[in-house]
C-alpha cells in the first residue's frame, strides 16, 4: 500500500476560498475505493472537528511552519510530521522540505499576486513571491485550477507544459434552487435583510473583487430600480477599508449591505433569494461562486478575463471589469428582460451540471495512480 502525505491545514485555518477547495476534495476524495494510504497533517493553535478524515493536529499557528520552510528555508522534512511517504501533496501554493525520493505533487490555485500586485498586502506578495517560484520549481508536477492559470505559470514562470495539469474545482450537490419560502425568510432575517430585491456578490473583500466598480455600476440603477439592494457578503480580507466607504462616498449607504462571511451552509438560499449574482472580478484563478450561484438558478454577470469565460461558458453575461458602463448595462438587461433571464437560468444549469466534487476526486485519484506507478 502506498502512502501520500497531505497538508490539511488549509482547511482548517480558511472558512472560505482554498480552505473550503480543500475540504470538498478530500471529503469527495474519502468516498473513492483506491489502494492508498492518505496521511493527513494541520497546523492549528485551536482544536478543529474532522468528522471524515483522521486528520493529525499540530498545535501550533500555520504561520510558523511558513515561516520555518519558507522564510527561513530550514531543511525540516515534512516527513517529520507525517511519517514516511511515497508521494506528498500540497494543495495551497507552498510546498515543504521533503525527504529525497518522496514524489511531490503542488496546487498552484491563480497568480494573481503576480498579475496584479496592487490588489494584495505587501508582505503577503513578498511571502508568495519567494515561495511560490521556489515551491513550482521543486514539484515533480503541479495542478492548476483553470486553464488559465496553467497558461500563467507557463507564461510568467516558463513551466513546462507537461509539468501542469488542469484539475476543476466542484459544486457540491446541496447547491441547487431554494424555494422554500420559510427558509428564505430565515437568511433574510439571520443576515438582516429585508424584503427588497437584491444583487448578491460573494468573495473575500478585497481589491481584486472589483466590488468598488460594481457598487458604482449599481449607483447608475439605483433610480431606474429605486427597491433593489446590493448585498455583498464576505469577511475583510486586505486593502479593504475603501470597499467600505464606497456607498457613502456614491450617496446610497443605505442600499449597499456587507453582511460578513456567509456560512457555506447558509450559500445555496442566499443564492436562489437574490435577483442576480454578480462577480466582475479583476482575476480569478476559478471563480467557483459562479457556477454555484447558476446550480441555484441565478442569472450571472461576471468578468471576461482571467479563468472565469472558461468557468462561465456561454452561460453568464460577461463584462470587461473596468467597464463602469458596461456592467451598469448587464445588470439593467437581467433585471428588465424576462427573456434574456430565463435562457441565462437555462444556460446555467447546463454550464454548472459539468462540474462536481466526486469528478474532481477521481481525477485526482487518478493523478496518483499516475504518478505513483
Amino acid at each position: 500500500m502506498t502512502r501520500i502525505g497531505v497538508d490539511y491545514t488549509a482547511a482548517v485555518a480558511q472558512s472560505a476560498g482554498i480552505g473550503r477547495y480543500v475540504r470538498e476534495l478530500f471529503t469527495a476524495f474519502h468516498q473513492l475505493e483506491h489502494k492508498h494510504q492518505l496521511s493527513f497533517f494541520a497546523a492549528s493553535a485551536k482544536p478543529f472537528r474532522s468528522d471524515l478524515l483522521n486528520v493529525r493536529r499540530l498545535p501550533f499557528h500555520d504561520k510558523w511552519l511558513a515561516r520555518a520552510w519558507h522564510r527561513f528555508r530550514l531543511p525540516i522534512p515534512v516527513e517529520l510530521l507525517t511519517g514516511r511517504v511515497d508521494l506528498f501533496h500540497s494543495p495551497d501554493f507552498t510546498l515543504p522540505p521533503t525527504l529525497k525520493g518522496t514524489l511531490t505533487l503542488l496546487t498552484v490555485h491563480d497568480l494573481s499576486f503576480v498579475q496584479i500586485p496592487e490588489s494584495a498586502d505587501d508582505q503577503l506578495r513578498e511571502y508568495l513571491n519567494r515561495a511560490v517560484p521556489h515551491s513550482v520549481d521543486r514539484s515533480d508536477h503541479i495542478l492548476a485550477d483553470s486553464k488559465s492559470t496553467r497558461q500563467d505559470l507557463i507564461d510568467l514562470w516558463g513551466t513546462l507544459p507537461e509539468k501542469v495539469t488542469v484539475l476543476y474545482p466542484g459544486i457540491d450537490s446541496h447547491f441547487q434552487p431554494v424555494t422554500d419560502s420559510d427558509e428564505q425568510k430565515r437568511i433574510r432575517i439571520k443576515y438582516k435583510l429585508d424584503t427588497h430585491p437584491f444583487i448578491l456578490s460573494i468573495g473575500t473583500l478585497q481589491p481584486r473583487k472589483n466590488y468598488k466598480m460594481l457598487i458604482r455600476a449599481f449607483r447608475q440603477l439605483s433610480t431606474e430600480f429605486p427597491e433593489l439592494v446590493l448585498v455583498i457578503g464576505g469577511g475583510p480580507g486586505w486593502k479593504y477599508q475603501d470597499i467600505l466607504l464606497e456607498p457613502e462616498v456614491m450617496g446610497i449607504k443605505d442600499k449597499v449591505r456587507f453582511i460578513g462571511f456567509v456560512a457555506d451552509e447558509d450559500l445555496p438560499t442566499l443564492m436562489s433569494t437574490c435577483s442576480i449574482f454578480a462577480m466582475p472580478s479583476l482575476y480569478e484563478g476559478f471563480g467557483l461562486p459562479v457556477l454555484e450561484a447558476m446550480a441555484c438558478g441565478v442569472p450571472v454577470i461576471t468578468s471576461n478575463i482571467s479563468s472565469l469565460p472558461e468557468v462561465a461558458g456561454d452561460a453568464a453575461v460577461t463584462v470587461h471589469p473596468h467597464d463602469q458602463d458596461q456592467l451598469a448595462q448587464a445588470l439593467y438587461l437581467m433585471l428588465s428582460d424576462q427573456d434574456r433571464r430565463h435562457d441565462a437560468i437555462r444556460k446555467g444549469f447546463k454550464q454548472a451540471s459539468r462540474f462536481s466534487w466526486e469528478q474532481s476526486a477521481r481525477q485526482l485519484l487518478s493523478i496518483y495512480n499516475t504518478m505513483l506507478s
